[in-house]
């Protein structure tokens, strides 16, 4: 059994996706960070950055052992499933590579180009251009290698797709509003998306119901 902890951000359902698409049982206790219950003491023993998402696996060789970070956690389940990552050799660099690509620069900047134009509580126009320049030139690159490729990393659907799946699906619907003309020139990670979108188990982690 997997003890999950989360909340509804994309960074929370990319492990809600990885969980069912690997048919881990596994309960999924709210961490409310409207309410700051991240910071809780409970909770910073799990993950001392005191960010979600953060797992502990109690089925284990070497006991129970918890996780943080959403990209390591990742990792971690595919390891222990031997599923959407392969075990060596090119596959695995390209996927990690991709899925490096996202946390490092996909969540960072999407995530701010978010906060300057809809969260901010003032308009600062030097950061909503940064940001939102910087957001639409990653889409593009993320475009580019979707137009040669099934799957962000080549044939194969893998971590790095379940990581990008909920920062671009609110992306697109907001980039959709305020710069259509762009959405049209990325029809591959259109297509992309309605690819990933078809997997029930993308679906059920999407939806991030808190059950046991």
């Amino acid at each position: 059994m997997i003890d999950f902890y989360t909340w509804t951000t994309p960074n929370g359902r990319k492990i809600a996706i990885m969980l069912e698409e690997c048919g881990l049982a596994y309960k999924t206790h709210a961490i409310d960070i409207g309410k700051n219950e991240q910071f809780t003491t409970s909770f910073v023993r799990i993950s001392p950055n005191s960010k979600i998402p953060a797992i502990i696996d109690h089925d284990t060789p070497e006991g129970s052992i918890s996780i943080f970070e959403s990209a390591a956690i990742l990792i971690y389940l595919a390891e222990k499933t031997g599923r959407f990552l392969a075990p060596a050799g090119a596959r695995r660099a390209k996927t990690l590579q991709w899925l490096t690509w996202q946390v490092a620069g996909v969540g960072p900047m999407l995530g701010q180009a978010n906060h300057f134009n809809s969260v901010a509580p003032e308009k600062i126009e030097y950061a909503i251009n940064r940001f939102t320049t910087e957001a639409a030139r990653l889409l593009k690159v993320m475009n580019s290698q979707l137009e040669n490729n099934q799957y962000i990393a080549g044939d194969d659907y893998g971590i790095a797709d379940i990581a990008l799946y909920p920062w671009i699906v609110p992306t697109w619907a907001a980039t959709a509003k305020a710069n259509p003309g762009l959405t049209m020139e990325l029809s591959a990670i259109d297509r992309w998306m309605s690819t990933i979108s078809e997997r029930a188990a993308v679906e059920a982690g999407m939806s991030m119901r808190f059950r046991d």
